[in-house]
């Protein structure tokens, strides 16, 4: 399966790590590293995690990483899994 990244997904990510960078660089580093390894797997699982809470669609899902939520799509015509956009719901909105 191919893995695309939505531009509001990678917009999404860089407002996160530079929040998280304004505490420690060396935290965001760990952090991108540690949502790719993530994504990167989700091959293997592609329904893993739980159906997203926010649409009503069995191919939409919700990836729970340290209080973020990364919502992708899985399309099995197309074999690919789209990230669709990553946010934290305690935090204001980054979009």
């Amino acid at each position: 399966m191919q893995i695309n990244r939505s531009s509001r997904y990678k917009n999404n990510l860089f407002k996160i790590l530079d929040y998280i960078a304004q505490d420690k660089v060396s935290a965001s580093e760990i952090f991108l590293y540690e949502v790719d390894e993530l994504i990167n797997n989700l091959p293997y699982f592609p329904f893993k995690y739980r159906k997203s809470i926010y649409f009503n669609d069995e191919n939409i899902r919700d990836m729970i990483y340290k209080g973020y939520t990364i919502v992708y799509r899985v399309n099995l015509e197309k074999d690919t899994i789209d990230i669709l956009r990553i946010f934290n719901k305690n935090k204001p909105l980054l979009s």
